[in-house]
């Protein structure tokens, strides 16, 4: 929705809602400053336009029993759009596959894939990844820690941006 303009307002509710997706409208109107049913109304259209794609709970991985956390970039022997698209809908199919991202570069993909234990990453990995047509390489790399896992995106640089703009 690149071409739509959002107000100030619309970005405040964005902002509010990626903090917090779980308040409650009334909640959420409040912190913008508008009444329950335009703040609803707003809410509603943020969706319909892809702004607002789902709401979801963060869970913590490893606490849950996924040990292993991986990044895999990936080669493809050939990246006509056919097959880019092929590689693509495999990738949502396999559950290890949390993100599937196409790059430029040296690497046709990057994927970001979290397992139980090392053994069925293993697993994975020889009989899914590399067995899978196409595929002519594939580089891995084990995270140790996590540093920064932030999803969403930095409203503050937005709104600075808008506002030397203005």
């Amino acid at each position: 929705m690149r071409g739509t303009k959002l107000d100030d307002i619309d970005r405040m509710i964005l902002a509010e809602l990626q903090a917090d997706g779980r308040m409650t409208n009334v909640e959420l109107a409040k912190r913008v400053g508008i009444s329950a049913p335009p703040c609803l109304r707003r809410v509603r259209t943020l969706e319909e336009q892809g702004f607002i794609r789902g709401y979801h709970a963060v869970v913590d991985a490893r606490e849950l029993g996924f040990e292993v956390q991986v990044f895999v970039m990936v080669g493809l022997q050939k990246q006509a759009e056919s097959d880019l698209a092929a590689f693509e809908d495999r990738c949502r199919h396999w559950p290890l596959v949390r993100e599937c991202h196409m790059l430029n570069g040296e690497v046709d993909f990057i994927l970001k894939c979290v397992a139980p234990d090392l053994r069925s990453f293993q697993s994975f990995l020889t009989e899914q990844l590399t067995a899978a047509p196409n595929v002519a390489s594939v580089k891995t790399s084990l995270v140790i820690r996590d540093a920064k896992d932030e999803p969403g995106v930095p409203f503050d640089v937005l709104e600075e941006r808008l506002a030397r703009e203005a």
